[in-house]
């Protein structure tokens, strides 16, 4: 406790400008106590004013007030000094800013961390230098925020104002004196409506996103039900064919056991038969050579009476035919189930859905948003009948090129940079690119092209059909040529399709990727003829399914 309050009374005792014991103690008109050579060096800054101010309090003074040295002050200061305890009075080093972290931007010399930034004073305080805030009714409208190092990134590098103005047209924040003058005509609205107009997007964004989440989690769960009803059943039906094919190996070996048995008592036989022939024929070939002919006769009587052997001319070869059958059979049932493994594999093949999508045109007319033709980006040879309709032409007269103008390419964006879900649809002419593009698409060279870099997709609509194009890559298409192409944007969830529309709504190219930026609606006329004419007002139209 002691020791406590030993800091407490050395706090007292520091200069609130260099946050160390007071040097050469001088106390201003308000009461409030520095360091001579730090408040000199205060007013000093702000001698240009004539006015001169207490750090602290804020009081201000005029004529700049004469420092004497506090005495007393100085004596307690001594005292502290002498005592064998720690005399810094600065705060510890878990205090003090580091890498990384918001300085505060009053402190001089070793810079404490911040505790609160000001919107207004356009700086960041630590816990002492805060005070003020929190003491003095002149800072009461001041708006106190987390420590920020970007406090600088707020103000406009053009006119040292605050941007409290959110360019809509151009998707950026912008000062009053941008709105009117580059900005000038501009969609625009201050900072906080459009703040709370994407917080309430964000919420629907992240409300949508959830609930994907949700039916993406079902959709999991449910595909691991189908794996372990595959597996059961998998595991079933090898169950049940190895116990058939288990009997069926046992018929064949009763079977060959049987057959087997069978041949062995015929070949026994016949080996009795073959002795007993065998026999005969060397009494026969004996009693042939005998020439006593009463022996002979006598012997012959005798042999002539042996048994008649088997007759052999019935027993064959037997043929594999049994197990020739056995082998077919189960060659016919393996085709037959491998036929069936296939057709079950094509239906229980897993595909990714898309994500769901409008299904008809009414329904798609319920994300129409307004779109309107960019002058500043149109190529030389594109003439503007209105803002909605774009013609190219030969443009042989001098030509004012904008600098964010198609120098390349007859092309044109428009003015409006899309996010969320978006509908629109064109009349087109000829051969024309309906495109969308980020709006840091190059304006010259190559990649400036619709379709031919990875900041553009485009679907060029060809006579005889249409091509899809993207990042070079080039995609021949089939499909009804109507003269009206419909666009279906859905930002978040990387979704971007192009229809056919007539009577009824055809496909004709969805992609599936992941946007980076917002898009802006371009069209490209390349051919003499080609025009685009954006659709306005299409929901008072008779919407077919």
């Amino acid at each position: 406790m002691a020791q406590q309050g030993s800091q407490r009374d050395k706090d007292k005792l520091c200069c609130s400008i260099c946050l160390d014991l007071l040097k050469g103690p001088v106390t201003i008109p308000c009461g409030h106590s520095y360091c001579l050579s730090c408040i000199n060096s205060h007013w000093d800054e702000e001698n240009h004013k004539h006015v001169y101010s207490c750090p602290q309090c804020r009081q201000t003074f005029e004529p700049r007030p004469v420092l004497m040295k506090s005495t007393v002050l100085a004596e307690l200061v001594e005292e502290v000094k002498n005592k064998k305890t720690d005399v810094k009075a600065s705060p510890a080093d878990h205090c003090y800013a580091g890498p990384g972290d918001v300085g505060c931007d009053f402190c001089t010399g070793r810079k404490q961390k911040a505790l609160k930034s000001c919107l207004q004073c356009l700086v960041s305080y630590c816990e002492q230098h805060l005070q003020p805030h929190y003491e003095s009714p002149a800072f009461g409208k001041h708006k106190l925020v987390d420590p920020s190092n970007k406090m600088q990134e707020i103000i406009c590098t053009r006119h040292n104002e605050e941007m409290k103005i959110f360019c809509r047209t151009d998707q950026q924040c912008i000062c009053f004196l941008c709105s009117m003058d580059e900005h000038k005509g501009h969609d625009t609205v201050s900072a906080a409506a459009e703040i709370s107009k994407k917080q309430k997007e964000l919420g629907v964004s992240r409300q949508n996103i959830q609930q994907r989440i949700q039916k993406r989690e079902k959709d999991v769960k449910l595909l691991q039900q189908e794996v372990e009803a595959i597996n059961l059943s998998a595991d079933k039906a090898v169950i049940d064919s190895e116990k058939i094919f288990t009997d069926v190996k046992q018929q064949i070996r009763s079977r060959q056991e049987s057959e087997v048995a069978h041949v062995n008592n015929l070949q026994e036989t016949l080996q009795e038969e073959i002795a007993e022939l065998s026999r005969k024929d060397t009494e026969l070939d004996r009693l042939s050579h005998t020439e006593d002919h009463t022996q002979f006769l006598q012997s012959y009587s005798r042999l002539s009476r042996l048994s008649e052997a088997t007759d052999s001319s019935s027993i064959t070869a037997r043929s594999l035919k049994y197990t020739e059958d056995v082998t077919a059979a189960v060659s016919e049932v393996r085709d037959k189930l491998q036929d069936i493994v296939s057709e079950e594999r094509a239906t229980m093949s897993i595909t990714e859905t898309p994500e769901s999508e409008p299904k008809n045109r009414t329904e798609f007319l319920k994300n129409v948003c307004d779109i309107r033709l960019d002058q500043n980006t149109k190529h030389k040879h594109i003439w503007f009948n209105s803002e909605l309709h774009a013609q190219f032409y030969l443009n042989k007269n001098e030509w004012y090129a904008h600098p964010d103008s198609f120098t390349d390419w007859a092309q044109v964006l428009c003015r409006e940079s899309l996010t969320g879900c978006c509908y629109w649809e064109v009349e087109v002419k000829c051969s024309v690119f309906v495109a969308v593009a980020y709006k840091s698409i190059s304006r010259k060279g190559n990649e400036s092209l619709f379709g031919n870099s990875v900041k553009s997709w485009a679907l060029q609509c060809l006579g005889d059909g249409y091509e899809f194009r993207h990042n070079t890559i080039r995609t021949s298409l089939s499909g009804p040529w109507p003269s009206r192409i419909g666009v279906y944007l859905d930002h978040s969830a990387g979704v971007l399709s192009f229809y056919s529309v007539s009577g009824t709504m055809t496909l004709l190219h969805r992609v599936h990727t992941t946007f980076t930026e917002p898009l802006c609606p371009g069209f490209g006329l390349h051919t003499n003829g080609a025009s685009v004419e954006i659709c306005k007002d299409l929901n008072t139209e008779d919407s077919n399914p």
